[in-house]
């Protein structure tokens, strides 16, 4: 297997609203933020939902690999309920293994609600569900052992059980992939994330923002000092200015595509990342892998959701 991917396994359940819909709840544009059953069914009930799809942020990227025709897998906790069930049909009809027996849980299957916005920007509101419940009893080790690349997601990272989940995978892994997730997620976990950057991982994704806040960069000349420094390869989405990879005194730039028709940004990073990881295991170049990338997510951004169809 190339490819093997771990996280959070959450079902998205896409609306569109108006601005004054985030306001209203206390919602920050563009960010994810966490809350409990209830909160996410009070929200939900005042919407219409346009669309409902298997997603999670490595799981995106899992499905953009496959969709390439590379050979990849997935491990994330689901509940055998309804939502589980179509979770991991979802995976299979894209021709993703799936490494987890679900059961009865006590805990229903992990949701996101994704809001998109006039102007295509993704505000997310995420019932964890059983999926934050994940412990290293869920991670099938002769999975992550015969996989190339094990590709994790910050989203993921807690303390206690998924924390050690995390630990073993790693531990079991021949090369780590990971990608930051999110600025909050960076701004509740940096010390951790920047231990695991430095000494654990091989490849790290980012985007401006998140690298920025993890190293506490000025300017981006310190994170491309910081990444020859640590000496892993570090890469960079960075809007409108295109997407940059630095592998030790390596470094490689790949602009934007201009003049898309934008819709929704749901999944743009998650695609990217796909891609690239598809040059990386086919032994493409940093530049070749970055316009796999680019390509990706160029195209994920032009229809609503985070999966391209087929």
């Amino acid at each position: 297997m190339k490819v093997l991917g771990i996280g959070n396994a959450i079902v998205d359940v896409i609306c569109k609203v108006e601005d004054k819909f985030i306001t209203q709840n206390n919602l920050i544009k563009s960010t994810m933020k966490l809350v409990d059953e209830t909160e996410f069914k009070k929200l939900l009930s005042t919407l219409k939902i346009e669309e409902t799809v298997s997603g999670g942020s490595v799981a995106n990227s899992i499905v953009g690999l496959s969709q390439l025709g590379d050979d990849v897998g997935f491990i994330g906790k689901v509940c055998d309920d309804d939502l589980g069930k179509k979770y991991e049909n979802g995976l299979k009809k894209e021709n993703v293994s799936f490494f987890y027996s679900k059961k009865k849980e006590k805990i229903p299957t992990g949701t996101c609600l994704i809001l998109i916005t006039p102007d295509s920007e993704r505000t997310m509101v995420t019932f964890l569900g059983t999926a934050g419940k994940i412990n290293e009893n869920d991670i099938d080790t002769s999975a992550v052992k015969n996989s190339n690349i094990l590709f994790l997601e910050g989203y993921l990272w807690d303390e206690g059980e998924p924390k050690k989940a995390f630990e073993k995978a790693i531990n079991n892994s021949n090369r780590v992939a990971m990608s930051l997730s999110d600025l909050f997620c960076v701004e509740r976990h940096k010390p951790h994330f920047l231990e695991i950057v430095k000494n654990k991982l091989d490849i790290t994704f980012a985007n401006e923002q998140e690298i920025m806040s993890l190293i506490d960069a000025k300017k981006f000349d310190d994170v491309i000092n910081f990444a020859k420094e640590i000496n892993k390869l570090i890469v960079i989405t960075r809007g409108e200015k295109g997407a940059i990879a630095i592998s030790k005194n390596e470094i490689q730039e790949c602009s934007a595509k201009k003049n898309l028709r934008i819709i929704d940004l749901t999944g743009a990073g998650d695609l990217f990342a796909g891609g690239f990881l598809h040059g990386i295991i086919n032994k493409k170049s940093l530049k070749e892998s970055l316009e796999t990338g680019t390509e990706m997510s160029s195209k994920v951004i032009q229809i609503i959701g985070a999966r391209l169809k087929k």
